[in-house]
């Protein structure tokens, strides 16, 4: 029997219009809900971003987490955590890592009731390297998703390898990127996919792990929730009816608690966009920090200015006066991180000018807070004088920023 095991990623970025929120909402995820309501036999694991959560409470579409939280409670929904505001791990530092979890899980937390116990963990855009695995070790987690590009050993269906966290290990589930992106493209049916999954373990139990946007059903694609999640979930369904179970659905977990441990395996730094020629010429994450990438490397630069701003802003924030402008400054850290601004920068073909520098406005937040907090904080006249050359800095890579969103916005 094969063993499939769908997670579905929910995700808006924290700059999104409340116009294109009920868009999406309406097309995809109220319909995408309506048919897994539908189909008691459907398991699916649902990474929904913090940031997401908020959105939706904020814009009237709460129903959206109250149908999340009835299916988590019949079990047919296990929630996965993630990073608040979808921010890219590996090229963070680690105190922002392991905030970001932590924020998560208190807004899912705080939304989705008892249903929130998260085993498992979804980096945002599947970005993972082995230096973020201790983070989500820390953060209680027991099993990760990661991109079958970094699978470094033979293709695991029967067994569940491991990665080293520290002090401790995470059970690695490596995504089957072909299955995935045949149903992400519109490249197969509910009949060839179910007739594919029969044959991967032959007469032995076997695994197979697929994921995507949940936009996909009904936003991407216009009725493909209903066109192959429902008819997948219909031919199942009949299919067991009739004594012939060849798949079953199963949760992430339940993967982990059947099938037997593998090796200890290092996966290769990658993410769901990236392909075998990226990891050959050493570019893991191809779409969000991209060598030859001048807009990747001057958004990076203005992050590391952002950093640094802040982390003497919150040294020397003695008075009431500089303790609000740093906690300012530190609140629009965090979703000034989120990945689109970088994946729209990418051309691989994503260029969006609008969400690169809704993204830039976020962050340029952070410098203004964090400069008014050192000013107005104790910090020595040599410290001040310093923070202002970094502010200056930071505003020169603001506007080479911005000149080149409108060099290249030019007809």
């Amino acid at each position: 029997m094969t063993h499939w095991a769908l997670l579905l990623h929910f995700y808006q970025p924290p700059t999104q219009t409340h116009e294109i929120l009920h868009k999406v909402a309406d097309e995809s995820y109220r319909p995408l809900l309506k048919v897994l309501a539908q189909h008691s036999n459907a398991r699916v694991a649902v990474n929904i971003q913090g940031v997401l959560t908020d959105l939706l409470l904020q814009h009237g579409l709460g129903d959206i987490v109250t149908s999340l939280r009835v299916l988590a409670e019949k079990g047919q929904v296990e929630f996965v955590g993630s990073g608040k505001y979808h921010p890219i791990l590996p090229l963070i530092p680690e105190a922002a890592r392991r905030r970001s979890v932590a924020e998560n899980s208190r807004t899912n937390s705080a939304a989705f009731w008892a249903t929130w116990k998260p085993c498992g963990f979804f980096p945002p855009e599947m970005c993972f390297s082995p230096e973020i695995a201790p983070a989500i070790r820390a953060a209680g987690y027991e099993w990760f998703i990661m991109s079958g590009v970094g699978c470094p050993v033979e293709w695991p269906i029967d067994r569940i390898h491991r990665v080293n966290a520290g002090d401790a290990e995470l059970a690695v589930l490596f995504r089957d990127d072909v299955r995935s992106n045949r149903i992400s493209f519109r490249e197969t049916t509910p009949q060839e996919f179910v007739d594919d999954l029969s044959s991967v373990g032959g007469h032995n139990d076997a695994y197979v792990v697929t994921a995507m946007d949940a936009e996909t059903f009904g936003h991407h694609i216009s009725g493909w929730e209903r066109k192959f999640l429902g008819a997948t979930f219909e031919l199942l369904r009949h299919q067991h009816r009739r004594g012939a179970n060849r798949v079953q659905m199963a949760l992430p977990s339940q993967l982990i608690d059947h099938f037997p441990a593998g090796e200890t395996v290092v996966p290769h730094a990658s993410s769901w966009s990236t392909n075998n020629q990226d990891l050959a010429e050493h570019n893991p994450f191809p779409l969000w920090s991209a060598p030859g990438n001048r807009l990747h490397a001057l958004q990076w630069e203005y992050v590391d200015h952002c950093q640094d701003l802040l982390a003497t802003a919150k040294r020397h924030a003695s008075t009431p006066e500089a303790k609000k402008f740093a906690a300012i400054a530190a609140e629009k850290l965090e979703p000034g991180l989120h990945s689109c601004q970088f994946w729209w920068a990418s051309r691989r073909p994503m260029w969006d000018v609008t969400m690169i520098h809704r993204g830039l406005l976020l962050l340029n937040e952070v410098v203004v807070n964090a400069a008014r907090a050192i000013a107005f904080g104790s910090a020595s006249e040599r410290t001040k004088q310093e923070a202002r050359w970094r502010a200056a800095a930071a505003n020169d890579t603001r506007e080479d920023i911005e000149r080149a969103l409108i060099g290249d916005a030019a007809p």
